[in-house]
């Protein structure tokens, strides 16, 4: 039986860890601005998350079978080096609210899949909800404009990687019932640095330019790796273990507005009345399409 004190408890741990993700955007940012790539900066993420991890569960080293395996594989690519690099590249190019609001779309299109793959009907609450989180999209990347010469890219691989991270979902759903959560971790994080060891062959070793950037950094990637990767995962479990899956996934939606917050605060981007109106329609579809 769980208290009123654990509940309250346990709903400020899993807006704390919502807070930690959403500002997640805002330090990517700043090591791409430092001369990181973003394949190094997922490398070193997950790199050092996996050894935390690891220190935690280190029983069970394979899965049961090379077609589990297989699908840990995916699960590094989809929810690990491709939603990752693709996030982190997009936001080379595009403002980190603008990426923030439109990952927001993944938990729609992962109702999408999980309709296709598992023949669930989609409701007509979803289905308007959907309806409003993609005309929220439309704003935010229109930004107030009719024309589409806002160079789009940064917008496209930002749907990419949520895309990605529908389809590590899809994956996650049949695995989460045959392994532990830990031990599911611990794979998409090797395997997501694995693979992202091919995509590093392409990109440049970054040269930081002087102390200072070299510690801010340093900064920024510890918090990435241990407090937004290790440390957010454990207490993201004990909450959902605690208050349920979907009550906690309900505090996901506020992550674009952190976003927007953090990025204005430390990075001095922009918030035109079109962004305010694109975040309140992605976020209330969203909510409505999870109903």
């Amino acid at each position: 039986i769980i208290n009123m004190t654990q509940q309250i408890r346990y709903n400020l741990l899993a807006l704390l860890t919502v807070g930690v993700w959403g500002i997640t955007f805002v330090s990517t940012k700043i090591l791409l601005s430092d001369g990181l790539t973003p394949t190094w900066i997922f490398i070193t993420r997950f790199a050092l998350a996996y050894i935390c991890v690891l220190i935690l569960y280190h029983k069970k080293l394979w899965s049961n079978s090379v077609k589990d395996e297989l699908c840990m594989v995916a699960m590094g690519l989809t929810g690990g080096s491709f939603y990752f690099i693709t996030e982190n590249s997009a936001l080379r190019l595009t403002f980190a609210s603008n990426v923030s609001l439109i990952i927001c779309t993944a938990p729609i299109l992962t109702m999408f899949l999980n309709s296709i793959i598992y023949k669930n009907k989609v409701g007509v609450k979803a289905a308007v909800g959907s309806g409003l989180a993609i005309s929220g999209v439309a704003i935010v990347v229109l930004n107030g404009s009719l024309k589409f010469g806002l160079n789009p890219y940064g917008d496209l691989l930002t749907f990419l990687a949520a895309l990605s991270w529908a389809s590590y979902c899809m994956l996650l759903k049949f695995m989460n019932t045959r392994y532990s959560n830990l031990m599911i971790t611990r794979k998409v994080f090797f395997y997501g640095c694995l693979s992202a060891l091919i995509y590093s062959i392409f990109e440049p070793f970054p040269e930081l330019s002087s102390g200072y950037v070299i510690s801010r950094v340093i900064f920024n990637l510890l918090f990435l790796s241990l407090i937004a990767s290790f440390l957010c995962y454990i207490i993201w479990n004990k909450a959902v273990q605690v208050l349920g899956p979907n009550k906690t996934s309900n505090y996901i939606y506020f992550t674009p507005l952190i976003t927007v917050i953090a990025s204005t605060i430390i990075l001095n981007e922009p918030i035109s009345c079109w962004l305010i109106i694109g975040a309140t329609v992605i976020i209330v579809g969203v909510y409505m399409s999870s109903k």
